[in-house]
């Protein structure tokens, strides 16, 4: 038997005391990856990072009508950033999607992102247009993070980019093979 293989796109969520976004998260992101079904297969990995409000249960309750989620549990609430390491080292897929379970990320340009990837961009972020609902306090800090990074490393991260990214298999690769457990994947 010839099969075709198609390339995997996993979007890994990171989850913590989000049990009310479950289902219309998860809802947004199915139907984007339905769109992209004729040409790849995917998987939703969803990282509940010890939540203490039925996250866990609203996953399982999803995952009996959806065959392609994954749950990892973690132990215990481990912050953001380690939630969204432990997702891509679980991720199997030749593009992986990095995005908040808050729906502050819109799922619908997962398309997008894909076409990029498949124009040969190893890595496609998005970048929030707007960030008034933010709080002074976070747009600074953010602003201070990331004139401290410039400094210290020489490179520069974008000041509206969060998370909400793809990665190619081979930087997903490199990330996972690097020795520290505390990174910050937004540079």
């Amino acid at each position: 038997m010839n099969r075709t293989v198609r390339p995997v796109v996993s979007v890994v969520v990171p989850l913590y005391n989000e049990a009310g976004n479950v289902a219309p998260l998860l809802e947004r992101i199915a139907t984007v990856l339905e769109r992209l079904r004729p040409e790849y297969d995917s998987e939703i990995v969803l990282v509940n990072d010890g939540s203490t409000d039925g996250t866990s249960t609203a996953v399982r309750r999803e995952m009996e009508r959806r065959r392609n989620v994954v749950l990892v549990n973690l132990s215990r609430n481990f912050g953001h950033q380690l939630a969204a390491t432990a997702g891509i080292e679980i991720a199997g897929g030749d593009a992986v999607v990095l995005m908040d379970g808050d729906l502050q990320d819109p799922p619908e340009l997962v398309e997008a992102f894909v076409r990029k990837w498949r124009q040969g961009f190893d890595v496609v972020y998005g970048v929030r247009s707007d960030r008034s609902t933010d709080s002074a306090f976070k747009r600074g800090s953010a602003n201070a993070f990331n004139r401290v990074i410039k400094r210290l490393s020489g490179t520069s991260a974008y000041p509206s980019a969060g998370d909400f990214r793809l990665m190619s298999r081979a930087t997903v690769d490199a990330v996972n093979a690097l020795p520290e457990h505390h990174r910050v994947l937004r540079l």
